[in-house]
């Protein structure tokens, strides 16, 4: 059965809400029975009300700020809301983009595994298994903070990787990173594009990850699919990731390209990813399934990319247990990287985990996170000013701007470059025997470029 023809009104939500309440459960007690649905969860693509109260249940939408919401937003329709849109921390995660970067680190064990191995398709199997396992954190449907202008991320104490982010620009939001152990080193420029489509918005990944293996110097480049948040306003907000993601070897020239299914109206085909692993003459040597949600495996296959006899499916990675029923559905990991146990010595000031912002919504108080917010985003706005008056270029501290502009299927992106200044920060740091033992929360959030400038 077909899904219904999508609308955009508000009466459109009142017509159908009854009906399509009634449908909704229908479908999901017998075709999804009938079709070996279960388990699966339903997706209504126009939303409705039983959905809103669900949400709202959870504290995160009540029914008049929808309306009120919607009514705000519907001017915004087709344009790039990545910045131009202030938001109600109602819809925020106690986390910021620059967090999120990090979260690709969970399973760099995959990574250490890619280097250490041997068959070079086999290689990209592990590589690119890492990359889909971060697609389970990425389905969370709370926003995460915009970075401020020269805020940071630093993580250690996590299988011996070190990780750095900077917000290296505000307009266009701009964030690179970096990431190393003694296996590999990791390295992105991200800038996000999204269009808004009413009540869902697309996100495109304009960006650069660069992974260099350093057994061998092997360097492979990712280029993800682009993501879908449907029912942003009305309805059971719910993510997808349909499209390719390629992972080429730019040493060897073999390349891995795995498809992610759309999701289909009862569910069908969401989260399921498949592909194949290719030599440089584009001839398949491994495939590739799983769902991106909870597990992947790999075969060898023959030329026609069918299993070759006598082998068999064999897992590479596997989705870690998660908290149960947690508010902001974080994993273990996510906590950490929340957590000042990840926080290294003498933490930066500009480290996204003090802001007060993020702090007040972790800690439940909505009413001083949106108020911390806000006085953010003036000084942010007052540093501007300060800047143009005097003629001033932001220069980040972590990473260079270079010359190099690189094409993505999504526009062309301007490259920075870790400049390894942070790696020497750190050394003269953990070399120390004069540091003062301070408490980390009492550090007061500072990424700013002007002292004791005025938000007015």
């Amino acid at each position: 059965m077909g899904s219904p023809k999508k609308e955009q009104s508000n009466g459109f939500f009142a017509a159908m809400n009854s009906g399509l309440s009634v449908f909704s459960n229908a479908m999901h007690r017998s075709v999804g029975g009938l079709l070996g649905y279960e388990g699966v969860e339903v997706i209504n693509p126009e939303g409705g009300k039983e959905d809103a109260e669900e949400e709202a249940h959870r504290g995160r939408w009540k029914q008049e700020e929808r309306d009120s919401y919607w009514r705000m937003m519907q001017k915004y329709i087709g344009s790039d809301v990545t910045s131009m849109v202030t938001l109600p921390v109602l819809i925020f995660e106690p986390m910021t983009m620059l967090q999120k970067m990090a979260e690709l680190m969970e399973y760099s064990n995959l990574l250490d595994r890619a280097d250490e191995c041997e068959d070079p398709y086999l290689r990209l199997v592990f590589a690119t298994s890492w990359a889909i396992s971060v697609y389970y954190a990425y389905q969370r449907t709370w926003k995460p903070f915009n970075p401020i202008l020269g805020e940071t991320y630093e993580m250690v104490n996590h299988s011996g990787v070190t990780f750095i982010a900077e917000q290296v620009s505000h307009h266009p939001p701009m964030s690179a990173g970096h990431a190393e152990n003694e296996h590999f080193a990791y390295d992105v420029t991200s800038k996000l594009k999204t269009k808004f489509l009413g009540n869902s918005v697309d996100v495109y990944p304009v960006g650069r990850t660069r992974v260099t293996l350093k057994r061998d110097g092997v360097v492979l480049d990712l280029v993800p699919p682009p993501t879908k948040v449907n029912n942003l306003i009305f309805g059971r907000t719910w993510v997808d990731s349909p499209g390719e993601m390629i992972m080429t070897n730019l040493t060897t020239g073999d390349k891995a390209v795995l498809y992610f299914q759309p999701c289909g109206w009862v569910g069908a085909g969401r989260y399921e990813v498949d592909g194949y692993v290719y030599n440089a003459a584009e001839e398949p040597q491994i495939l590739m399934t799983g769902k991106w949600n909870e597990s992947m495996s790999y075969q060898p296959c023959d030329m026609e990319g069918e299993p070759l006899p006598g082998t068999e499916l064999k897992e590479v990675w596997h989705i870690a247990d998660a908290p149960k029923n947690d508010k902001f559905q974080y994993t273990y990991f996510a906590h950490k990287i929340n957590s000042f146990d990840t926080a290294p010595k003498r933490l930066l000031a500009s480290d996204s985990r003090l802001r007060p912002d993020r702090y007040a919504l972790e800690k439940g108080d909505l009413s001083k996170s949106g108020a911390e917010k806000s006085r953010l985003e003036e000084r942010q706005r007052a540093e501007k000013r300060e800047r143009e008056a005097k003629h001033h270029q932001f220069t980040p501290r972590w990473f260079d701007l270079t010359e190099e502009v690189t094409p993505t299927p999504w526009g062309d992106l301007e490259v920075y470059q870790y400049n390894n200044k942070y790696n020497e920060h750190r050394a003269a740091v953990d070399s120390s025997d004069s540091i003062d033992e301070v408490d980390v929360k009492l550090i007061e959030f500072n990424p700013w470029q002007y002292g004791n400038l005025s938000a007015e």
